[in-house]
């Protein structure tokens, strides 16, 4: 019997009975279970169970009075939930997590998840206490540098405060496992998280648990996540879909102190700047070279940042109160750190419990989607990081636009953030939304989630500033790159203003799309690649004609 069956079992095994903390339901309707003053005695019920466990309660749906398997339709499943949801928010508790199983023709459990037939029986387990809050300060730090240059080690003994082996063995912690997203509904587009409680830093034990990124949530007055990216240089094109696509706070760039700045150092550094993101450079791998070396890499550092304009600041020189007062799109602070000997971890810890957060945007809701995906017993979830407003589970939303330039009412059921329900969240914050009124099969990357009621208009041509970084001759009428603004990638056609553009040029372009229409405003800023070219630009004009 495979573990999530046994869940079942026991949960059938245990029964519905008087004092006990588990409980049966066929099915939860709207209709019938919020009306009347069936809401208030269901909730008294669902509290009932839930003090019965000591702050847990099981809830079987999909079976009968007397623990039968009868199955349930999967919109029929997912009206339960949202009712009872609804009941234990009544009561003063919340959802935790739920399993759901397949039932085959013959009426049994499936021995896979979606069974034979569309019928669903599943567990829920409710626990005390409300939905977490998060209005807390929360910032996202978006990480680059070269492969092998110790980016997910040290963010990894970040988060967990141990120590590296020398081989790189707290960059594990770090993968992310494509089962977490199939499994449940997760919104693991950052690769990492930690927090400060006001006495200190709050770890992961295992980042890999899922529970253990819900603690770190729920304990931390100051959550800091952290969204990857690739080192390889063939993969940049990724790269910059990790650093444009999400609203980021800070860039963290980190240079092996073994290697030194690379040309994927510098692209990586030029796409971080470009988009006036404000940026830490960490010099990893202390451990491994002499202080010579170190000097030496310190000073390479240094002439790389001046090469781009910006104004380097020595953290062990200047202080950590420099650093923090000082950071913008001008002034980077360097600090040197070894994941082995965990040298400059506290003066990071430090700077990011300090370090204010720099997207706050209280405007109307806004966000766009970073990927899709489906799970049972829940639908289509849509994830991505909200770039303005906040949102609430209930809220009726327009998604879009579709292939046709239009949008589609849908509706929250409900919204995860590492791991952990939460009954709304705010700008900055890396999400998973559970969508009605949906297939996931119709959500694509690229696709904005907006309030219902908003007039949203779908823009495909443009007019942009931009400015060239790389090109190996020049840019003309109908050059072709592919364009990443926001978690936008396609491929658009530039019309240079005066027919050309050279490299290190900034100049006005129309840009038009390709393929297809997005929804995007004035001053939001791209990137745009095409082999060796790269570039960055600004829309100026949402109607060039």
């Amino acid at each position: 019997m495979c573990p999530n069956r046994a869940t079942l079992q026991r949960a059938l095994d245990r029964g519905e009975r008087e004092g006990g903390s588990v409980e049966f339901k066929e099915r939860l309707t709207r209709d019938l279970h919020l009306g009347d003053g069936r809401m208030e005695s269901l909730a008294a019920q669902l509290r009932h169970r839930v003090l019965s466990g000591d702050g847990e309660a099981t809830y079987v749906v999909g079976v009968t009075d007397d623990g039968g398997i009868a199955g349930i339709s999967h919109d029929a499943f997912s009206e339960s939930m949202d009712v009872l949801s609804l009941l234990a928010e009544e009561a003063g508790a919340h959802i935790e997590d739920v399993q759901t199983w397949g039932i085959d023709d013959d009426g049994s459990v499936a021995t896979n998840r979606d069974g034979g037939a569309d019928g669903l029986v599943g567990v829920a387990t409710i626990r005390e206490g409300a939905m977490l809050d998060t209005d807390s300060d929360h910032i996202v730090v978006g990480t680059a540098g070269h492969v092998d240059h110790g980016k997910s080690t040290l963010v990894g003994s970040l988060v967990t405060g141990q120590a590296d082996d020398g081989e790189g063995g707290t960059r594990g912690y770090l993968d992310v496992q494509p089962h977490e997203v199939e499994r449940g509904l997760s919104a693991d587009l950052s690769y990492g998280v930690y927090g400060f409680d006001g006495e200190g830093p709050v770890r992961m034990d295992n980042p890999h648990r899922k529970s253990d990124r819900a603690r770190v949530v729920e304990e931390s007055d100051r959550l800091v996540s952290f969204v990857d990216t690739v080192g390889h240089e063939p993969w940049l094109r990724t790269t910059i879909r990790g650093l444009v696509g999400q609203k980021l706070d800070y860039g963290l760039l980190t240079v092996a102190a073994d290697d030194g700045p690379t040309k994927t150092t510098r692209e990586h550094l030029g796409v971080l700047l470009a988009t006036e993101l404000p940026t830490i450079v960490a010099i990893t791998k202390a451990d491994a070279v002499t202080d010579d070396r170190l000097a030496e890499v310190e000073r390479a550092v240094e002439r790389l940042l001046r090469d781009a304009g910006k104004t380097p600041l020595r953290i062990e020189r200047y202080g950590v109160d420099a650093a923090v007062e000082e950071i913008d799109e001008s002034v980077v602070p360097v600090l040197t750190t070894s994941a082995v000997t965990m040298t400059g971890l506290d003066t990071l810890d430090e700077l990011f419990e300090r370090l204010p957060k720099t997207t706050a945007d209280a405007g109307e809701f806004r966000m766009y989607i970073d990927r899709s995906y489906s799970v049972t017993g829940v639908g289509a979830v849509a994830s991505g990081t909200i770039m303005a407003g906040e949102v609430e589970a209930g809220d009726e939303l327009l998604l879009g636009p579709m292939a046709d330039g239009e949008f589609r009412e849908v509706e929250v059921r409900s919204i995860e953030m590492h791991y952990h329900r939460v009954d709304r969240a705010t700008a900055g914050r890396i999400v998973g939304i559970a969508l009605k009124g949906v297939q996931e099969a119709d959500i694509e990357r690229g696709m904005v989630l907006v309030p219902a009621g908003s007039e949203p208009e779908p823009v495909r041509e443009f007019e942009a500033e931009v400015v060239v970084l790389n090109h190996p001759t020049r840019i003309r009428d109908g050059y072709e790159p592919v364009v990443h603004l926001e978690t936008i990638s396609e491929a658009a056609q530039f019309h240079p203003e005066g027919g050309q553009l050279l490299p290190g040029d900034s100049g006005k372009t129309r840009v038009r799309f390709k393929f297809r229409s997005y929804l995007f405003e004035e001053g939001q800023r791209f990137v745009f690649r095409e082999g060796q070219s790269k570039g960055v630009g600004t829309v100026t004009d949402l109607d060039p004609s």
